[in-house]
């Protein structure tokens, strides 16, 4: 299970659900979306001071699209200072 939570629930799901924003078949933007989407979250309720567990949707989403090679790539460049993205 991709979550933990029982079969039923809400945050169950073993793929990421359907995004209209990326109907196509190539997940490819969706992932990377999503993996900004999380460290946005983390980012903005962090410094608010608020409970983060609303960005383990992204979380989940983006662990279920990306692959892990990408994923560990991007975690290096985002500590070396050298990541591409915005977040």
């Amino acid at each position: 299970l991709a979550t933990g939570a029982p079969e039923g629930s809400r945050g169950y799901y073993r793929t990421a659900p359907f995004d209209p924003r990326f109907p196509n078949t190539n997940q490819t933007r969706n992932c990377y979306q999503n993996y900004l989407d999380y460290y946005r979250c983390l980012k903005t309720l962090g410094a608010k001071g608020k409970n983060t567990r609303p960005c383990q949707w992204y979380y989940r989403v983006y662990k279920s699209l990306c692959p892990i090679s990408w994923v560990k790539r991007w975690d290096e460049q985002r500590d070396d200072g050298s990541f591409a993205g915005r977040i």
